[in-house]
């Protein structure tokens, strides 16, 4: 069993020097052969240049905000290695012997790691292949993100070596390597201890284990096994997944034939025709058959058709539902549904090419009614008058003949699809609905808030109704302002959710109503944008709780007011 072996040593600036002869072999070194090359695979090869240069010139390209202590830890230099039943797995005690796969894998994965960890923090890193077993030397800068020398950031405590260790090891189980011991409760063996292992040439033995580590290490047995267990039981899913999966494709493919419209080659023998010379004679017809084309070539009866129904309609001089009759009794009625489908498909294909799209348009706006709505909207529904003016002078909301309040939906690139109408007049007018021809599928009430115009949204509410988002906005706006730039906008329903458009977004609240129903419309958002988060209202709507805030605010001003005039008298 090979184990992946990662351990670490803090050097003070005193050390670096000391460090760096022993990896660069510039003094002897016992038990290294002079005849093997070592490879430096990070970093320059010049001899002129001096580990401790590299480590303070990466220090110095961060300003340092605070003076380094006279002991702190400039470099952290890694000890890299594996089992030598790893290099050598049919002869583990043949000192200095490894296999050439075996060593490019480990070396492989082993500098991706580094530079996916650590980046261009390791300013230095050797392969020595000179002792009895392959190990890597490689040299760290702990400079956190914000420039600081820091190594605590880093290697502090038993938990951050732990995720250190766990981290390559996530990387060289992938080419076999087990994890090394985990969870021991024994004195951390340092970098000195494992590299006297690594020269001796052997593995790990029970008899350098202490009874922790032996615990620790069946754990590490017993959690692979369960590991297995799981792959292999997500393996035999994913087998069954694929087999439904074929036979799904198989069902579509003869679906498909389905959906294809008769042979004519086959229509046109049923009908007494006679192929010859590429065209189709009899009944005094000639016939030239292209796909699912034909044309008469008779210059007294000369004509033109698509599909079997025509075929047979032209041939036997008869009517749709007489060529459907004859096509039954010819083919039976899976034939004469695939002919009358492909002729309903080729009908729609004609009208889709020939009728020109729908288009919206907004119903005319009615100046004279527009004060009875924005009374409605300030008064009524307490949304401030200065923010119901922006929005009629954006062309968001405004009144209609019927004095209704009609709030504009658009798509997002800001066209008009789309409106969504909310009756005023009377006390208890409760009418409210679409405006025929609305496209609910890619229109939306929506506005920003917050930020700068050109920003891009970093924020997203989503609500049930253009009076709610414009509530929950005017809520915001007051108790808090809008720091970031907001999307607000109302979505009745998550199936028109332009999630693609909107997954970009790394905040979203949802702010739909405190009920059953928009409990369920919530957590279908969550399914489609994980980031989303649902907020809760204290009243049954945000309209009534902006009413109820905008009441309270206008009862502390008046209290406040009496007591300044009390202050005065």
């Amino acid at each position: 069993m090979a184990y992946a072996i990662a351990r670490l040593k803090k050097l003070k600036r005193s050390n670096l020097t000391g460090s760096a002869s022993h990896a660069s072999r510039e003094r002897e070194t016992p038990n290294a052969d002079p005849n093997q090359n070592n490879i430096r695979f990070i970093g320059s090869n010049n001899p002129e240049e001096r580990l401790e240069d590299l480590v303070l010139a990466k220090i110095a390209e961060q300003e340092q905000k605070r003076k380094i202590r006279t002991d702190g830890v400039y470099c952290v230099e890694f000890l890299l290695s594996a089992s030598p039943s790893y290099f050598r797995p049919d002869c583990p005690t043949n000192a200095g012997y490894y296999e050439p796969q075996k060593l490019d894998n480990w070396l492989e994965a082993t500098h991706q790691w580094l530079a996916d960890e650590y980046s261009d923090r390791i300013v230095r890193a050797e392969l020595h292949l000179d002792e009895a077993t392959p190990h890597i030397h490689a040299y760290f800068v702990p400079v956190d993100d914000q420039g600081q020398l820091r190594c605590n950031h880093y290697f502090d405590g038993r938990q951050k070596i732990h995720k250190f260790q766990d981290s390559y090891y996530d990387t060289m189980r992938l080419i076999g390597l087990e994890r090394g011991i985990k969870g021991s409760r024994a004195q951390h063996q340092d970098i000195k201890d494992f590299y006297r292992i690594v020269e001796e040439g052997r593995d790990l033995e029970a008899s350098d284990l202490s009874e922790e580590q032996l615990q620790a290490k069946a754990a590490d047995r017993d959690r692979a096994t369960r590991r297995k267990e799981e792959m292999e039981a997500t393996a035999k899913a994913l087998a069954k997944e694929n087999e439904l999966l074929q036979k799904r494709v198989q069902e579509l493919e003869q679906q498909t034939e389905q959906l294809r419209d008769l042979a004519l080659e086959d229509v046109a023998w049923e009908l007494g025709l006679n192929r010859e010379r590429q065209r189709w004679h009899g009944q005094n017809h000639i016939i030239n058959i292209d796909g699912s084309k034909f044309s008469e070539l008779d210059p007294s009866s000369s004509l033109e058709g698509n599909g079997a129904i025509d075929l047979v309609m032209h041939v036997n001089e008869c009517n749709f539902r007489q060529a459907i009759a004859w096509l039954n009794d010819c083919f039976g009625e899976a034939g004469a549904e695939r002919a009358a489908l492909a002729q309903a498909r080729k009908v729609t294909a004609e009208i889709i090419q020939s009728e020109p799209r729908p288009t919206f348009q907004l119903r005319v706006e009615d100046k004279t009614k527009w004060l009875s709505v924005s009374n409605y909207l300030t008064q009524k529904r307490g949304i401030p008058s200065n923010f119901v003016e922006v929005l009629h002078n954006r062309g968001l909301v405004y009144a209609d003949d019927q004095q209704n309040a009609v709030f504009v939906m658009r798509n997002l690139d800001g066209q008009a699809t789309g409106a969504f109408k909310r009756g005023t007049r009377g006390e208890n007018n409760n009418f409210k609905g679409y405006e025929k021809g609305t496209k609910r599928r890619d229109s939306w009430f929506h506005f920003h808030l917050g930020g700068q115009p050109t920003e891009p949204a970093q924020r997203l509410v989503l609500c049930k109704s253009p009076i709610d988002a414009v509530s929950f906005a005017m809520l915001e706006y007051q108790v808090k302002g809008v720091p970031t730039r907001t999307l607000y906008m109302a979505v009745d329903d998550p199936k028109n959710l332009p999630v693609e458009q909107l997954q970009h977004i790394p905040t979203v609240k949802v702010a739909f109503d405190p009920d059953h129903t928009g409990d369920a419309a919530a957590r279908g958002v969550k399914e489609l944008l994980p980031q989303a988060r649902k907020l809760k209202c204290k009243a049954n709507d945000w309209n009534e709780e902006l009413v109820n805030f905008s009441r309270q605010l206008q009862q502390h001003h008046s209290q406040q007011r009496h007591e300044n005039q009390g202050m005065e008298l």
